[in-house]
């Protein structure tokens, strides 16, 4: 076995301590949520992966080889201009899925999907998880339900780059990020912030300054904490909020 991947045995984390209550120890939501008998027949395909910081785990319009069930860091999605510029429109981390177009029988992808802070996945063959898809109901209407939450994203954040300040923007990806990777402490570059926002690195320079004056982060080379999270809230966009209140409200829809 090496280290930075291994096949999992789903005989052993069934009966692995801690985990969802059912001896489950992955940490994404989706699978966590799958009944014993899809758990027990999609793990066989699936791979544990180290994703470092910066690997891409789909290239735009390059073929999808495998799609990844996020455990822990921060994915994010890119759309790519021809002359290389970047810009975020979505972000997952241990609630979700790198991999849409597969679930509807697309094998290329719209955008670039990349590791912005380092953490593992498990890692499914497009072929194996199509297999998967056709005798487990319940993880493909979970995947596609995540689809609808990761579009959301894309049109508030498509709204939020146009129409928001660079401060609101940043307090906005940081509330965000946090939601998905825990603690207080982001580490990314400056350079890589830009990119997410979409702006230039003078601009997140002023706009991290204004934000830590205000007591809300302390900022220093790679590395964003945040100090206190409710006033950062106040100081995002609305777009933080109605991403939210979206994703809540579908979720409470599919309780019912």
């Amino acid at each position: 076995m090496s280290d930075s991947k291994s096949r999992l045995d789903p005989n052993n984390i069934l009966k692995a301590n801690g985990g969802d209550g059912n001896g489950r120890v992955t940490q994404n939501t989706i699978l966590r949520s799958l009944p014993s008998k899809e758990f027990s027949s999609v793990f066989p395909a699936l791979e544990l992966q180290e994703l470092p910081t910066h690997v891409v785990l789909n290239e735009m319009s390059e073929p999808i080889e495998f799609a990844y069930f996020i455990e822990s860091g921060l994915a994010s999605v890119l759309n790519v201009m021809q002359d290389g510029k970047s810009v975020e429109v979505g972000l997952t981390g241990s609630e979700g899925f790198v991999g849409i177009p597969l679930l509807v029988g697309f094998n290329s992808s719209p955008s670039r999907v990349v590791m912005q802070i380092e953490g593992s996945g498990f890692k499914i063959s497009a072929k194996d998880l199509a297999t998967v898809l056709s005798t487990c109901p319940k993880l493909e209407r979970s995947l596609l339900r995540f689809a609808q939450e990761l579009a959301v994203q894309a049109a508030q954040v498509a709204a939020c780059n146009r129409l928001h300040e660079v401060d609101e923007r940043l307090a906005r990806w940081l509330l965000m990020s946090q939601d998905r990777i825990g603690g207080d402490i982001i580490r990314l570059t400056q350079e890589f912030l830009a990119h997410m926002l979409g702006t230039r690195r003078a601009s997140v320079t002023v706009a991290a300054g204004m934000l830590q004056k205000a007591g809300l982060i302390k900022y220093s080379r790679g590395e964003v904490i945040i100090v206190n999270r409710k006033e950062l809230e106040d100081a995002s966009c609305e777009c933080y909020a109605a991403i939210k209140r979206q994703s809540q409200s579908w979720q409470n829809e599919a309780k019912k």
